[in-house]
């Protein structure tokens, strides 16, 4: 099967949405298909069935580029259009898989309208734009024959299947090398801006003095988070991917307080590693994170997030097995089966699709 990915989020742009399109090409291919990632391009070379689309540099979000246009029969052939985005790349996705009568899947990763708030100064302004884009966004949704999402909860008005992005759990597993083997370690890997709310982090460094916390990511909050950080906090630049299961091992608790992710990818390869999370209890990790793996505490709320992580500290899990569902070998099994159903989704207007990533409500107290 030859499968289109269409993606504004791409190399050298570090991301989760750039880690999952990597992943879930390499298993796809290793499953015998062939995989194209139209993205915009920039300072990356690309690679065998890469297919860059001319770009500008974006003035309201560094790091990330304005594609512009190519025409649709300068494109190969596919079978199938799998769009990760709503912006130009993914319209492009769109309107070719139209012109073609293809069928097409659309994966939600990103509640776009967070980052209105970062990028525009204007808090009314951010709203106004917040409120008009989501109506936006679910008109171009439901043109789609299939909607993915990581959770059973996404903030859009369409039908979705669950279909978290996976973890490779061959890649991440606890690790030999310590890199912190007589200190106890708060840490964080991430994009440091502001939906992710770095700076809880900095308030929990400034209770627990005796704990050393280590950031590891890159954003925009960077400069602001190195000038508030107290002396018990690293903040270090994103690690070469071979260095996480390193990282993920050798601290002693991951900790985060965004209130903004689809799945927590982070999170879940920290477990995988042996090291359970603190979380911040909304969405998605009042799903992802419970009793087995972690901690959740009250957002914004000081002493619940201390107590979080003295629980985590104190307490031993088997946070491995608590994500083994979330191995990328199951969601590529159930990827396959979508893409060989969306025919008759078309016919149908849906997908039946028993997902095995549902927690009950026991698993998630």
């Amino acid at each position: 099967m030859k499968i289109g990915f269409f993606t504004d989020s791409y190399f050298p742009e570090i991301d989760g949405v750039t880690y999952t399109i990597k992943l879930w090409r390499e298993e796809l291919e290793r499953k015998g298909h062939e995989v194209y990632v139209v993205y915009p391009d920039g300072d990356y070379e690309p690679g065998e069935r890469e297919i860059p689309v001319r770009s500008l540099p974006n003035p309201f979000y560094a790091g990330y580029r304005i594609p512009l246009t190519k025409r649709p029969s300068s494109l190969p052939d596919l079978d199938v259009v799998h769009c990760h985005g709503p912006a130009p790349i993914g319209v492009l996705g769109r309107y070719y898989a139209w012109k073609n009568d293809l069928p097409t899947i659309y994966t939600h990763h990103t509640p776009l309208e967070e980052y209105f708030h970062q990028s525009v100064k204007l808090e009314s302004v951010a709203g106004a734009l917040s409120k008009g884009y989501v109506p936006l966004e679910n008109a171009f949704l439901e043109s789609f024959d299939v909607v993915t999402a990581s959770t059973e909860r996404i903030e859009r008005s369409v039908e979705h299947v669950q279909l978290p992005v996976g973890i490779d759990m061959d890649f991440f597993q606890p690790t030999e090398a310590d890199w912190y083997p007589d200190r106890t370690v708060i840490g964080y890997s991430g994009r440091l801006s502001m939906e992710k709310n770095v700076h809880e982090i900095l308030r929990a460094a400034e209770e627990r003095t005796e704990y050393d916390f280590v950031i590891v990511g890159e954003g925009p909050y960077r400069d602001c988070l190195e000038r508030n950080a107290p002396d018990n906090v690293e903040i270090r630049s994103f690690l070469p991917r071979e260095e996480l299961p390193i990282f993920y091992s050798s601290i002693d608790i991951f900790l985060t307080a965004s209130t903004a992710d689809t799945l927590g990818l982070s999170t879940l390869e920290a477990n995988a590693c042996g090291t359970p999370v603190a979380a911040a209890d909304v969405p998605p990790f009042d799903r992802t994170i419970g009793a087995d793996n972690g901690e959740r505490f009250e957002y914004g709320t000081l002493e619940s997030m201390v107590d979080a992580i003295e629980t985590c500290l104190a307490t031993d899990r088997e946070t491995r097995a608590a994500v083994e569902r979330y191995s990328v070998g199951y969601t590529m099994d159930h990827l396959e089966q979508l893409y060989h159903n969306v025919p008759l989704a078309r016919d149908d207007a849906h997908v039946e699709t028993e997902s095995p990533w549902r927690f009950s409500e026991e698993e998630r107290s």
